[in-house]
């Protein structure tokens, strides 16, 4: 059996488009036995404002397929999906994660089953091209970069588009961290996987939820979440300002040896100025990884159910 799980937050523009077509592609997935006729798709309404989880409720009401969660607040997408996975993880046999804009092609679900079929535990969708304006390519392939430069091992170009069994799902429900990656955490299990490729397709109707903002925010958790690499680069910095001040001593008295008056003013200011800067700076980046551990500590639910639809 498979469930296709969808977050949704303000999507009243695209909720009902997007069931009909996973409900009708679902179909011709049932009527060419590829899956078992009880197969459904999930909403997770991730705390919306709008009229997203009555259009949910009408469509649960109209067609047995339609199966909804709604959360008691905005908790991000990483949560609202991996309360997606846990609600359905004891129902089926597998699961594709899915944007509820449907950029993702759908249709490339046939070939992630095809792979599950073959012993694959968890698939990966991989942008094929992406249309979008230069800024956000740009900022994709430096999100990508990054992570991969600091140690974070990823998918790249593989956003929240993937098939998993449910051998995969009961592995994810071991890791109890409140700060989630899941892009990290699936390729961390080490379960047999697999990429294929997809279109990226245009928006239909509203705006995307993921702008440069969640993005950054997202990348800064992956790198936190899965590398001491930045840790270990403000440990090699004070090294490094650590001989630089070692070789300003000695050439201080060697000018004060050879009768020469060191510089003034711009030699004394300008260095503190500077590790003033670098202080501060890496005394945030130590705080971020501190506050990670707090949270952790505390270890608060990292979603609460209201209401589900099954």
């Amino acid at each position: 059996m498979l469930a296709v799980v969808v977050p949704c937050l303000n999507e009243e523009l695209l909720v009902a488009q997007t069931a009909q077509r996973l409900i009708d592609f679902m179909q011709t997935l049932v009527d060419a036995t590829r899956i078992d006729d009880n197969s459904f798709v999930y909403f997770v309404d991730d705390g919306s404002s709008d009229s997203t989880w009555k259009i949910i409720e009408d469509l649960n009401r109209r067609n047995r397929r339609v199966k909804g969660l709604k959360l008691a607040r905005n908790v991000g997408t990483q949560n609202a999906l991996l309360a997606g996975l846990l609600g359905v993880k004891d129902r089926v046999d597998c699961v594709v994660t899915i944007d509820a804009d449907l950029q993702q092609d759908e249709q490339v679900i046939e070939t992630f089953l095809e792979k599950y079929r073959q012993g694959v535990h968890i698939v990966y969708g991989v942008r094929r091209r992406n249309d979008a304006a230069w800024l956000k390519r740009f900022t994709s392939w430096f999100f990508y970069n990054m992570l991969e430069l600091m140690g974070a091992r990823i998918i790249k170009h593989h956003s929240e588009y993937r098939l998993v069994s449910r051998k995969a799902l009961e592995a994810i429900a071991q890791y109890p961290e409140y700060n989630l990656f899941l892009r990290g955490i699936f390729v961390d299990i080490g379960y047999r996987s697999e990429s294929v490729a997809f279109d990226v397709r245009r928006r239909s109707a509203g705006r995307s939820k993921h702008g440069l903002r969640k993005l950054a925010s997202l990348a800064f958790d992956g790198i936190t979440s899965f590398s001491v690499v930045p840790l270990r680069i403000v440990t090699g910095f004070g090294l490094l300002i650590f001989l630089f001040s070692g070789i300003m001593t000695l050439f201080y008295l060697y000018e004060k040896f050879m009768g020469r008056t060191p510089p003034g003013w711009a030699g004394t200011v300008i260095p503190i100025y500077f590790l003033g800067g670098v202080q501060i700076m890496f005394l945030g980046l130590v705080g971020e990884y501190i506050g990670k551990i707090y949270k952790e500590v505390k270890a608060r639910p990292r979603f609460i159910k209201d209401e589900e639809l099954f």
